[in-house]
């Protein structure tokens, strides 16, 4: 389970299942565990600085990778 933060104010933005080795290039909204950040027109933003995190797209949100940092474990396939 990964804990995502903004990377300007580190305010935590979500809590996300990651499946597989590699980078966090999408977060799939089934694996969104807990949604701590807002989502305003289909972007999703930071809720205390308005940092633009990813964008919604068709059951994903694509993320914008230097936006965000992330801190726990992936879980291997």
């Amino acid at each position: 389970m990964l804990t995502l933060k903004c990377s300007r104010c580190k305010n935590k933005l979500m809590r996300y299942k990651k499946i597989g080795h590699g980078r966090v290039l999408r977060c799939y909204i089934p694996r969104i565990k807990k949604l701590m950040a807002r989502l305003d027109d289909g972007k999703l933003k930071c809720n205390s600085c308005g940092n633009i995190i990813g964008e919604k797209e068709e059951g994903f949100f694509k993320m914008n990778q230097h936006e965000f940092t992330y801190s726990g474990r992936k879980i291997n396939k």
